[in-house]
């Protein structure tokens, strides 16, 4: 099989999965919006500023331009974060591989999109840009995984997962090897829900070990514990399913499978976790003191040196709970921390008195 790949998006888990791709001997050329890290990629086979310490395949190649990158190829990969991925998508639209829906599309960006009628779920708003021939043949590629991991031959799962059968295996054979098991599911919008709010929770789940880690180390009271850890990532689970029905889940075991308490359990958990880290940042070194809103955090992300899109999908998942009417009182009460609203020790007691 010689597929001829492209990834759009030279971040971590882009290069991971470009990388993945690559070491089973295909053709893949990966865009890179930095000429410096496309330089590095081509050159010296490295990608230290997103993925350090890792050697590339010589036969995945770097370029600058979207359109070279994109145009021609049978399977295009789209790993550009959930900020930044509409714009992105705009600009291949012209390319004739894919205004004739020659490439096979597949989605690895985590979030929502906005939309004139609130936020949407990216692959509904990704067929309202692209050609006609895209409509339910699009696939949405996520689970429990980490670039730092997947990178280094860690065995893990994913699951791809499309309206089209054929899609979803046809994705599922171009990135498993002996370490990377993939599945299929026909749950569009639970995979996509879960991927997205998941990174919501794990921005508490953060706080919340932070908090107890504190405690440990100063020889308090301490009255957060693993318990309290598994309470809260339980709960989140919850609101997760909660949000995955009212938005068209088809399968409850979405929510119980890799893609549902798999990739919340290692997101809240992992010390790779971006998420996870912001949310401890919070505590630790009190990292949202230099902004007024959650706005403000937003519009000027960069300053924090890295993306946690739990950041961008809390204004988002806050809406959708509004809109539909759910409780969601982790996902909210962590929307109110970002935009300076309460602070999180009076949020996490609140929550826990809330459960009584």
């Amino acid at each position: 099989m010689n597929a001829h790949v492209a990834v759009l998006g030279a971040g971590a888990w882009g290069t991971t999965v470009a990388k993945v791709i690559a070491g089973k001997g295909e053709d893949v050329a990966i865009w890179s919006h930095e000429t410096d890290t496309a330089a590095e990629i081509n050159g010296g086979h490295r990608n230290s500023r997103f993925l350090p310490g890792v050697e590339l395949p010589k036969n995945l190649q770097a370029v600058t331009d979207i359109a070279e990158a994109a145009a021609g190829r049978e399977f295009l990969i789209l790993a550009i974060p959930s900020l930044y991925l509409l714009d992105t998508v705009k600009q291949i639209l012209a390319v004739p591989s894919i205004r004739e829906g020659e490439t096979a599309i597949g989605v690895i960006t985590k979030g929502f999109l906005p939309g004139p009628k609130g936020p949407r779920l990216i692959l509904e708003t990704l067929e309202d840009y692209l050609p006609g021939f895209y409509r339910k043949s699009l696939v949405y590629i996520a689970g429990p995984s980490h670039a730092e991991e997947v990178s280094r031959g860690k065995i893990t799962g994913l699951i791809s997962a499309s309206e089209s059968a054929k899609n979803s295996i046809r994705f599922r054979y171009l990135l498993k090897n002996n370490r990377l098991l993939v599945f299929s599911s026909f749950d569009v919008r639970g995979v996509q829900v879960a991927a997205a709010a998941k990174n919501v929770i794990a921005i508490a789940f953060g706080m919340l070990d932070a908090l107890k880690t504190a405690a440990e180390n100063t020889g308090e009271e301490a009255i957060f514990g693993d318990g309290t850890e598994s309470l809260l990532l339980a709960a989140g689970l919850n609101e997760i399913q909660i949000l995955g029905r009212a938005m068209g889940a088809t399968h409850s075991e979405t929510f119980t499978s890799i893609s549902g308490v798999g990739d919340l359990d290692v997101t809240c958990r992992s010390v790779f976790g971006r998420n996870r880290r912001f949310g401890r940042e919070i505590i630790e070194k009190h990292i949202l003191d230099p902004f007024q809103s959650l706005e403000d955090l937003i519009g000027r992300i960069g300053e924090i040196g890295y993306l946690p899109e739990g950041v961008v999908a809390a204004q988002y998942v806050k809406a959708l709970a509004e809109k539909y009417k759910l409780k969601m009182p982790i996902s909210i009460g962590l929307y109110r921390i970002l935009n300076r609203e309460t602070g999180p020790v009076q949020f996490l007691h609140d929550f826990l008195n809330g459960l009584r």
